[in-house]
């Protein structure tokens, strides 16, 4: 061992030694206790950043942790490879995406090395490589047999930067998630998976996801949508056609007063028909149709409406109202047409009085005639209803069944339950991703590839240019194909698929990822699924968890899993800072792990970045945080080089060592009292930086006894101080594994650390003969004393009132009263005497 603390040089040699012997290989012991934790893998892009640093550092420190413990440990790394960033730096530099794809591979593996992560390598999936998106295609024949994957013209995101359609969970802000470019609607042939039949299972099942943050569960809650209503139908006057809308609000049915209509409805253009206005009010339309769905919803947009000429008949009274075409009504959430009571919705209130439109109370209030004047605003509260023929009088909450009943037993409506989630648009119009394995033929439609040819593989040679889209299009090579079913001549389909849903079954690949037969075998999957522990950024909460839960339930339901949640407990962990903002290039505020590592070496970068906070909270990067983190691992390299003669070879054993003196008794409860809140603390709690300070002031107990014990002391001890700097070896070794390392092979162990059985506390050890106990007299604080940790009321009394701090404060004065709380503080009350 090295006089002087040197990261350059310690940290390459357990790194090659860890590699060399493949180290961090899956044990196959399946006797003992499984454990399976897992980062969220990272998109190739050839760097590391601090917020990968701090992710992979929380996965490690539990993995080695939980190893020590004796579970068989499941800790796998792979890439989410597939994507237009990959595309569009193939079109910037004129390389090949997958070479430049595998180049970043490289680099970035070549960092994960650096920080020490023990990922079992023989595991490692990439999404890119046919080997995997072999296994995409037959999930997809899967869904496609089950009647789960379809193709429809539909209205759709269109990103023209990055020239694909966009699932309307990756619209942000009415812009691209990935690019911010403006996103514009267009229709087009699209394939779909058809979330939409797990709605009520996804969110009924939210309710077995305890080890998942409550904010987590209530995004998802709230992305499905779930709203229990009634649909209406109502006649178009002109055309005889049927409208129906969606309604959780029946009983005002009487109120309606106009219809709106999403510009993208398909009675739009019928009701045109004849209108001398028409072309104005198709141009009005294409204008709210080209504003994304988000910035038409938002509470700040201007609602806008243009009146079509045609009128929707009310079932319940037979009225025609108006019917318009406004910018806030979706054509993807409910039916894409509202019925506008302006009475009694405050928006459709404010619309009406743009428009002119009339407004009818048939709601009144319990407590004010709301008849007896003009309305100032929207009635939103239950009360009567008013105003609506057999059903006045009726409480608005017994009206809804009533009037949904008269409706269903009339034919014009029933009761539904409807969602906000909306079918998965997997579709892209790129080419760097998995290709839809579907043959369009002329005669026979879509048709599956036979699995057989699995898998259909991406073209070499393709030359890519900006602002393109999908170049397979051109491709004569990979574009004709035969028929399977006909024999004819034929197109393959040339949309490739959403990189979520390569990422949203990988996690069980980890688990077989060998197996050439299926895309896993169940034996594996159900051993080792759910994952245990799952960590990642709080910005996947909709996207990547809940497309992940819908593979896992679709994977069981084929029989593939017995899992029906892919992850038992969650960690959405916080944003790095720097500064009080968000490293980034353009502020100049970035420090990457290579920065570290060069300076202060890897241990000191997985420390600081663990200790500085919280996990699940946000971390502002503080360089004399890195600096306290380096100073405390030198302290404890010194603690070793001056004491290293503890380590030299005796036969002397911890049973032989002279009974422990007060000085012994207290380091080794400062021992017992660190492994108990270090392993608390990381098993139970996540609380890696608490565990941390634990370890911290445990290497401050050593220091001061080493400084107090005299040379015959530390010879007579040499033992049982042995074992205690071995326990700093072990519970700092998940956090700072190459020092830790070093340091066990310098107490002459040719094992490795992470090869220890982690200890265990003693309760017993813990134990304390004297407490120091707080004395108050009248409240206030007057003296502490050390009294035994048995003492009782009595003997406390008798201590206190000895006191001499506390003596003055009782002289000449009647004791009232007592309160005593064994091992915290006395409380005498008194007063003057007589």
């Amino acid at each position: 061992m090295k006089e002087e603390y040197s990261p350059k040089q310690i940290e390459p040699k357990w790194q090659n030694y860890w590699r060399e012997q493949n180290f961090h290989r899956t044990g196959g012991d399946e006797g003992k206790q499984k454990y399976y934790v897992l980062e969220m893998f990272p998109y190739p892009s050839g760097k590391l950043h601090m917020g990968h640093m701090r992710v992979y550092s929380i996965g490690d420190v539990l993995a080695r942790f939980l190893r020590m413990r004796g579970y068989n440990v499941l800790h796998p790394m792979g890439w989410d490879a597939f994507g237009l960033p990959a595309e569009n730096a193939a079109i910037e530099h004129g390389v090949d995406p997958g070479q430049w794809t595998n180049s970043n591979i490289a680099a970035m593996k070549e960092q994960q090395d650096a920080l020490a992560l023990s990922y079992d390598w023989e595991r490692e999936v990439t999404t890119c490589h046919p080997d995997y998106y072999r296994w995409n295609q037959w999930l997809f024949l899967l869904f496609f047999k089950n009647g789960l994957a379809y193709k429809r013209k539909a209205p759709v995101n269109w990103c023209p930067s990055c020239q694909t359609v966009l699932a309307n969970e990756q619209v942000e802000n009415g812009a691209c998630w990935r690019c911010s470019s403006a996103v514009a609607p267009r229709e087009l042939e699209q394939w779909f998976l058809k979330i939409t039949d797990y709605a009520q299972r996804l969110l009924d099942d939210l309710k077995l996801l305890e080890g998942w943050p409550q904010r987590v569960r209530v995004m998802q809650e709230n992305w499905i949508g779930r709203s229990e209503g009634t649909d209406i139908v109502f006649t178009v006057q002109e055309t005889g056609d049927e409208l129906t809308v969606f309604t959780t609000r029946p009983d005002t049915l009487f109120g309606v007063t106009y219809m709106v209509l999403a510009p993208e409805h398909p009675l739009v253009g019928k009701l045109l028909e004849g209108n001398p206005r028409a072309a104005e009010i198709r141009r009005i339309v294409q204008e709210m149709s080209r504003e994304s769905e988000i910035d038409r919803t938002a509470a700040d947009t201007e609602k806008v409406g243009v009146l079509t000429g045609g009128h929707a008949v009310n079932p319940v009274n037979g009225e025609a109202v108006p019917i318009l075409v406004g910018n806030y009504v979706l054509m993807s959430y409910g039916t894409g047409a509202v019925m506008g009571v302006p009475a009694h919705d405050q928006r459709d209130f404010l619309f009406a009085k743009e428009y002119d439109l009339p407004i009818r109370l048939v709601i009144n209030s319990l407590q004010t005639n709301l008849q007896a004047t003009p309305l100032a605003e929207a009635y939103e509260e239950p009360g009567v209803l008013v105003n609506s023929d057999q059903f006045d009088g009726l409480p608005s909450e017994e009206a809804i069944k009533a009037v949904t009943d008269w409706l269903a037993s009339n034919g014009k409506g029933n009761h539904r339950v409807r969602y906000r989630l909306r079918d998965w648009l997997i579709s892209r119009q790129r080419y760097w991703g998995t290709p839809i394995p579907i043959i369009n033929c002329a005669a026979c439609g879509p048709v599956p590839v036979q699995e057989s040819e699995l898998p259909v593989l991406l073209p070499g040679g393709i030359s890519l240019c900006d602002n393109q889209q999908s170049p397979l299009a051109d491709n004569a090579a990979f574009l004709q194909a035969t028929c399977p079913k006909c024999g004819g001549e034929a197109r393959r389909e040339t949309d490739t698929m959403d990189t979520f849903f390569c990422s949203s079954w990988y996690y069980v690949r980890y688990t077989d990822p060998q197996q050439d037969k299926l895309p896993f075998s169940k034996e594996s999957a159900d051993y080792w699924l759910p994952v245990d522990q799952y960590i990642g950024g709080i910005e996947h909460a909709v996207l990547h968890l809940l497309y992940s839960r819908f593979f896992t339930k679709f994977l069981y339901d084929q029989g593939l899993s017995s899992a029906q949640e892919p992850f038992q407990r969650l960690l959405a962990q916080g944003m790095v800072y720097k500064d009080g903002a968000k490293m980034s290039k353009s502020k100049g505020n970035v420090v990457t792990p290579d920065e570290i590592i060069a300076r202060y070496g890897a241990d000191t970068g997985r420390l600081f970045i663990l200790f500085a906070a919280p996990p699940e909270k946000d971390l502002d990067w503080n360089d004399q945080g890195v600096e306290g983190s380096y100073r405390f691992l030198r302290r404890v390299w010194r603690l070793f080089q001056q004491h290293r003669d503890i380590f030299t070879p005796v036969t002397e054993t911890v049973s032989s060592t002279p009974a422990l003196g007060k000085k012994e008794e207290t380091l080794r409860r400062a021992c017992h009292a660190s492994l108990k809140r270090v392993t608390v603390d990381i098993e139970e709690r996540f609380n890696f930086n608490t565990a941390i300070s634990a370890i911290m002031e445990f290497v401050n107990a050593l220091y001061i006894y080493m400084n107090e014990c005299n040379g015959d002391e530390k010879k007579s001890y040499r033992p049982f101080l042995r074992e205690i700097m071995e326990t700093v070896v072990i519970i700092l070794a998940p956090f700072a594994p190459h020092i830790t390392e070093e340091l066990w092979q310098s107490c002459g162990y040719t094992t490795s650390v992470h090869r220890q059985a982690w200890p265990a506390y003693n309760p017993n050890y813990l134990l304390v003969d004297e407490v120091e106990v707080v004395v108050q007299v009248n409240g206030k604080v007057r003296g502490r004393m050390l009294v035994p940790t048995a003492a009782g009321e009595d003997e406390l009394l008798e201590a206190a009132r000895g006191h001499e701090k506390v003596q003055p404060f009782l002289d000449g004065k009647k004791i009232k009263k007592i309160i005593a709380v064994p091992g915290k503080l006395v409380n005498i009350v008194a007063a003057d005497g007589n």
